[in-house]
């Protein structure tokens, strides 16, 4: 009860989730959290919901039929909801696998043909060592997925890395039978291959994973990324008019959400607020990068050679369709969840800064503007929920693979999330209990 309460000063709705389906088994709390969603009614959040219908439309192109795009949109407007909380990583990594495998049960129990994910692709090729999209866990080793060197992967990152290819050479000196049979032969199948960038690799290769594991054709994986949300925001910034348009670029407008944000940094909260650049990421020489907006202009601290992209609608929206800039975490969150109202489901951070970034947006709203009232009174529902590490078995991957038929691994999980209470998978919610930064917040709420 102590836990939920301090839950509850941040994301009540959270909490509501949690203590619905507390005794329920994993696969209902996944159902539920998978449930239709009120649709958008005030203009800007029908205009946002626009837009990222047609990038999804543009996205799910790329690996579907027309019918089924179709049918996928439809069940999206009922249910919209992105599994968010995941790194660009292979399914292999046991964390990413268990929070796909909660999506697939959400789905799966909702009867869905296809689910989105959204998997950050702005990290670097190794974040600590032997770790990150630059690496391949097989449970006791770790292989250099692409083999590019050490060097190159902690200066890379994983949207801008590229062109690259798998490993064979290491990918061909591990596994048995069973791995081939599990997942090592699909990757391998794809050892000649040649991707765009480490993203499109990781993209690719868990699809046909995915493939392999689950032969039902039933709730496949939208895989998206960074990229997806650049493209609604440059669909954004189209016109002058926008509610986006209008809080960057209008000087006036910027101030007010440039103090709702640093309101909510300063205040009790702020350490769950990612603050690493300013409204945008810039991408050169295959690594993201830090900026800051001096003077009209987005330039890279300290490099005079760097970076330099005036703040204006235009050029932001070119540099966006350029591949040049990425919205950072407010922006992205802004375009694919909560002006389009869609029910974003993602980690313990995640929760914290979701919330903030709904109460900064309201604060930024001018409610003497009718449009931007009826956006306040539409944002008093928040869509936002835990789904990330509820699933959190602690074997590997591999392992996990080892002990489940072939091809109908998900659905023979799901048997075993359908016996199993919220209660118990989360160990009475254990994660959260040693979350520093939910710690911090109880203990100061405490004194």
């Amino acid at each position: 009860m102590e836990i939920l309460a301090v839950l509850s000063l941040l994301c009540p709705e959270v909490v509501r989730d949690i203590e619905q389906n507390w005794n329920a088994p994993v696969s209902d709390y996944a159902r539920h959290l998978w449930r239709p969603v009120a649709r958008p009614a005030s203009g800007p959040a029908i205009a946002a919901r626009s837009i990222l219908r047609e990038v999804l439309h543009q996205r799910l192109g790329v690996t579907m039929e027309p019918e089924e795009i179709g049918k996928a949109l439809d069940e999206f407007e009922n249910r919209p909801v992105i599994q968010s909380g995941l790194h660009c990583l292979l399914l292999m990594d046991r964390i990413t696998f268990d929070a796909l495998l909660f999506a697939w049960l959400g789905a799966f129990e909702n009867g869905l043909s296809a689910f989105v994910g959204f998997m950050g692709t702005t990290m670097t090729m190794e974040t600590i060592g032997r770790e990150g999209p630059g690496w391949l866990d097989v449970g006791d080793d770790k292989i250099n997925l692409f083999g590019m060197g050490r060097h190159k992967l902690c200066r890379k990152s994983a949207c801008a890395a590229g062109p690259v290819s798998l490993n064979k050479r290491a990918l061909g000196a591990v596994g048995d039978e069973t791995d081939a049979n599990r997942w090592l032969g699909t990757l391998l199948a794809s050892q000649d291959t040649v991707f765009g960038t480490a993203a499109d690799a990781m993209t690719a290769l868990n699809e046909d994973l995915v493939a392999t594991w689950d032969r039902s054709g039933m709730a496949l994986p939208v895989f998206t990324d960074d990229r997806l949300a650049a493209a609604a925001m440059a669909r954004h910034l189209q016109y002058d008019g926008g509610l986006l348009s209008r809080l960057l670029i209008e000087p006036a407008r910027r101030l007010r959400l440039e103090h709702a944000l640093q309101e909510a940094a300063s205040g009790p909260f702020g350490r769950f607020l990612p603050n690493a650049t300013d409204y945008f990421w810039g991408i050169r020489e295959q690594r993201v990068r830090k900026l800051v907006l001096e003077n009209g202009q987005l330039i890279e601290p300290d490099k005079p050679h760097g970076l330099s992209i005036p703040f204006e609608r235009p050029h932001l929206r070119q540099a966006l369709l350029d591949g040049v800039l990425l919205p950072d975490l407010f922006l992205t969150f802004l375009v694919l969840a909560i002006l389009p109202r869609v029910r974003v489901v993602g980690g313990l951070r995640q929760i914290g800064y979701v919330a903030l970034f709904h109460s900064i947006l309201l604060a930024a709203l001018d409610e003497t503007a009718p449009e931007e009232r009826d956006l306040a009174a539409e944002l008093q529902v928040r869509e936002n929920a835990w789904g990330t590490r509820v699933i959190d078995e602690k074997v590997s991957v591999r392992e996990q693979l080892a002990d489940h038929p072939e091809g109908a691994l998900f659905a023979d999980l799901l048997r075993q999330y359908r016996s199993r209470t919220l209660a118990e998978a989360t160990d009475n919610l254990r994660l959260v209990r040693e979350n520093a930064r939910w710690r911090k917040i109880g203990q100061a709420y405490s004194l």
